[in-house]
């Protein structure tokens, strides 16, 4: 009788434990992982065009989680604007971004101040949980087979022969 008692006690406390992890992760299983496949996604752009992670298969995607209200993205977006100026004319590169957490007339607006004219979808807060998003800038590089092959947290030089190097070798693969 004790045995059973003891039995009974470990699936509730397993029970329990794996109710609190589902509870603390917001119930997304899904993560983004270097080295495992991007979470899919379908979003919508500023303009209401519907985009899908995986229709972009067979490209190099780089995805670009940003906001308006973020300094850091301020401070990030004239290298990232003029590397995919430079990819442009790569038949084999996608750059999307995903506003987060703002609204796309904020977008739309900081476009025409700036001058820049990357696509810009509008996350669905679902997006960016599936990802993982810890904060803004993120950028996820997704290779041709849609795996997850480098995550950057935080603001870097775009504009570099590094970065260049990597699309080049990933969109040759």
């Amino acid at each position: 009788m004790k045995s059973k008692s003891i039995i009974l006690l470990i699936i509730c406390l397993l029970g329990i434990a794996v109710f609190a992890m589902l509870s603390m992760s917001g119930g997304h299983a899904k993560k983004a992982v270097v080295g495992l496949p991007a979470p899919d996604f379908e979003l919508k752009d500023a303009q209401g065009n519907t985009v899908r992670l995986s229709d972009l298969r067979g490209k190099v995607v780089m995805l670009n989680f940003w906001a308006t209200w973020c300094d850091s993205c301020k401070e990030e977006n004239p290298s990232l604007h003029k590397f995919v100026n430079s990819e442009s004319g790569n038949p084999n590169f996608v750059f999307l971004s995903i506003l987060y957490n703002d609204q796309p007339a904020n977008a739309i607006q900081y476009q025409k101040e700036t001058g820049f004219n990357f696509p810009v979808l509008v996350d669905d807060k679902r997006t960016y949980a599936d990802y993982g998003l810890t904060g803004v800038p993120e950028t996820f590089i997704i290779n041709k087979k849609g795996i997850l092959a480098q995550k950057v947290i935080g603001p870097i030089r775009w504009d570099t022969p590094d970065v260049s190097s990597l699309i080049s070798k990933l969109a040759s693969e």
